[in-house]
């Protein structure tokens, strides 16, 4: 291919099939990105990106960062720290100062860098970016405070790291004499203006949206182009500070309560999973062979020491009496991925030192490029083990949320929970928990649509949603809700009867039909007091499932199918019901005799003002 137009086309397609193989085959797609990178260019060398797009190469690289870290401020909720505020503070500060201390000496004695370079190396190993560590969490489904941990010091780092690259530069390499004390006022200065900037645009734009001076489709745009423009105006006052200002115009937009901030994430969202694929198959495509040659076992040695010495070392001793457990400790001390940042800051400052003659300046890039190679393998592929191992992870299999205490729904649960599938009943109404919170069932008391919600449930742990209220179009709001986070195909709720499909809400706008279309909520409930029950049956191989379905007593209805790792199948309205030998069909219907149950729920007791009821 000769053109540039079909080359970026071609990168395009690559770059998010990779990001599809990878949560098809369930391993991390960076890794994916990297190889084909490396296959486009530097082996196949079908695509050299610098030579392609000459001057606009490195501005393109920046503007996708600003714009990937915006959306990684946006993502961050301040809420989070309640649980996690002394850890983020810890990982924010003392071991930012202990990692690029650590990381310099090392530098300087192992691989025999000059103290500049040993310094600038050690910044950039602050930098645990966004673009590398989001994408990880995304797929490795952490339980909420690790994640937290991870997701705040690599939002948080990734320009504090660059920042000091540019500082520290300065000091040694700048156009004239400085002294430390100028060097410190000028990074105050830099770090200051691009918070002060940051905020107020944030807020400024903020209000300008809730006083409805932006129409709704052009929220996202707007807000994505002013990141850019904070990006722009703070790096006039210090060099990458506009990387600081695009975080924190994302925090700050992010915590204003927007009651157009979901729409505005999952925007982000998409942009970023889009800049994100391109900006690494860009930076490892223009990656040249030769510099890694310049690589020996000193380098070597200095990489393995970084990984395995220097980060767990910085984060144990960082973190003492912070409230973290040593899981917790063990796993933030193990993964910290390099990305982006690092090695546009590397391509950058490294031949700058270089041209200024400093010892071992030529080292710097293919030493970030291979810390961020092994960080990106190693972390990527060990996040998801370890975390179980620790007992970190949220996720558990395809559990299920049942949105609505009813009668029906808790019996549901209670089949669940006896046979060891994770499952959780939430309600607005206390009272309506009561009977399921003493048979053992997990409950959550609140709204499922409210930001505590969000906060407080472990999502990761539950695959599944199934609404059965009384109220179809609360159910349709909460699939509707719910969607983004499980998956359209994972969000199901009770049939609505007789509506025409042409008058039911779109299907965006609500989940899928659980059962079957005539199968409503007042039916369940109605059989539910006529004494029908939850049973299972095992299908194997001399009892299939036709088996099964000729031995179903008259009116008895599949709910779901249960596998061998307690996972589950909601069984959808109109699709056959299908079922692997070992995997067990959860019906509800009448075996024998049934004996009609107490119809109506025990009577609430008196609410207590400002607090849950007496039980």
């Amino acid at each position: 291919m000769h053109h540039l137009t079909e080359i970026l086309a071609l990168l395009a397609v690559l770059g998010l099939g990779a990001q599809w193989l990878g949560w098809r085959l369930q391993i991390p797609a960076l890794v994916l990105l990297i190889l084909t990178g490396l296959l486009l260019g530097p082996i196949l060398g079908i695509i050299r990106p610098s030579e392609a797009l000459g001057d606009a190469y490195q501005p393109l690289i920046n503007l996708a960062v600003a714009a990937i870290l915006f959306e990684g401020g946006l993502s961050l909720r301040l809420v989070e720290l309640k649980k996690a505020a002394a850890g983020v503070n810890r990982l924010i500060t003392l071991t930012v100062v202990l990692s690029l201390a650590l990381a310099a000496t090392a530098a300087h004695f192992i691989a025999g860098l000059s103290w500049p370079v040993a310094l600038v190396f050690g910044a950039i190993t602050v930098v645990t970016g966004p673009t590398v560590i989001l994408p990880l969490l995304r797929q490795a489904r952490l339980k909420m405070r690790p994640a937290s941990y991870l997701k705040w010091e690599g939002i948080a780092n990734d320009p504090v790291g660059a920042v000091l690259v540019v500082v520290i530069f300065d000091y040694f390499a700048g156009s004239g004499p400085q002294s430390i004390g100028d060097v410190l006022l000028r990074l105050v200065a830099g770090v200051g203006g691009a918070v002060l900037i940051g905020s107020v645009a944030a807020w400024l734009l903020g209000r300008a949206f809730l006083a409805g001076q932006v129409a709704e489709y052009l929220k996202g745009p707007v807000a994505l182009a002013a990141a850019l423009g904070t990006y722009a105006l703070s790096n006039l006052i210090l060099e990458e500070a506009g990387l600081i200002a695009a975080t924190v115009f994302g925090v700050v937009l992010g915590n204003m309560n927007l009651p157009s901030i979901g729409e505005l994430r999952r925007f982000k969202e998409y942009i970023a999973i889009l800049l994100v694929t391109a900006v690494f198959l860009l930076l490892t495509a223009d990656l040249d062979p030769a510099i890694m040659s310049k690589m020996d076992w000193r380098s070597a040695a200095l990489i393995a020491a970084v990984v395995f010495l220097v980060r767990p070392a910085a984060v144990w001793i960082s973190t003492l009496g912070a409230g973290m457990s040593w899981q917790e400790r063990t796993l933030v001390g193990w993964i910290a991925p390099r990305g982006v940042v690092a090695a546009a800051v590397a391509g950058v400052f490294g031949p700058a030192l270089a041209d200024q003659g400093y010892a071992g300046a030529e080292q710097l890039l293919p030493l970030v490029f291979t810390l961020i190679l092994a960080t990106i393998v190693l972390h990527g592929f060990s996040l998801g083990s370890l975390a179980r191992w620790l007992d970190l992870s949220a996720r558990r299999g395809g559990g299920l949320i049942i949105a609505g205490a009813t009668a029906w729904g808790k019996a549901l649960a209670r089949a669940l929970h006896e046979r060891e599938v994770p499952v959780i009943v939430a309600d607005n109404v206390w009272h309506r928990l009561r009977s399921a919170r003493l048979d053992g069932v997990p409950v959550y008391f609140g709204e499922l649509l409210s930001e505590h919600a969000e906060h407080s449930l472990e999502l990761g742990a539950f695959g599944n949603l199934l609404a059965v209220t009384d109220n179809d179009a609360y159910n349709a709001l909460v699939c509707a809700h719910f969607a983004p986070e499980l998956g359209r195909q994972k969000v199901y709720q009770l049939g609505t009867g007789e509506v025409p499909e042409e008058r039911r809400p779109a299907p965006g706008a609500r989940g899928r039909t659980a059962l079957a279309y005539d199968v409503q909520y007042e039916d369940l409930q109605r059989h539910w007091y006529q004494g029908w029950g939850f049973h299972s049956s095992r299908i194997t191989d001399s009892y299939g499932i036709d088996d099964f379905q000729a031995r179903l007593p008259e009116g008895a209805i599949p709910i779901l199918v249960i596998g061998e790792k307690k996972n589950l199948r909601i069984l959808e309205a109109n699709r056959p019901l299908k079922a692997e030998p070992n995997e067990q069909v959860l019906w509800f219907g009448c075996k024998d005799i049934c004996q009609p149950r107490p119809t109506g729920e025990p009577a609430p007791p008196e609410p207590r003002l400002g607090g849950r009821p007496a039980n």
